[in-house]
């Protein structure tokens, strides 16, 4: 899985490609932690290349979820395809989330 973070204005996106699974859940939980630290929590999931999710995948979401919960914080999920919030919503973890249409208005919410 390759992983992009970019920065529009304050805010930190990063862009997972390809399937969220085993071999790649502990890289992408570090780089969202990190990234939601160094961004002091403006912090932006884009799941629009994020093809599927498997159980430690959904884990590494639900750690970063939960950090960002003990801060008073939501995790912003924008662009994710149909497969994905099924998954998350099949194993009620939708609602630990803030899903936004796309990365501008995930960036803007944050205003």
């Amino acid at each position: 899985m390759d992983i992009t973070e970019t920065r529009q204005g304050a805010v930190t996106v990063l862009r997972p490609e390809g399937p969220l699974v085993q071999g790649d859940a502990d890289e992408f939980r570090d780089r969202a932690v990190d990234a939601r630290t160094r961004s002091l929590g403006r912090f932006v999931i884009d799941a629009g290349s994020m093809t599927y999710v498997d159980s430690r995948g959904l884990e590494a979401l639900l750690e970063v979820s939960n950090q960002m919960a003990d801060a008073g914080q939501t995790l912003r999920v924008c662009s994710v395809n149909e497969t994905v919030r099924e998954v998350l919503e099949l194993v009620g973890l939708a609602e630990r989330f803030e899903f936004c249409l796309d990365v501008n208005t995930a960036v803007r919410s944050f205003l």
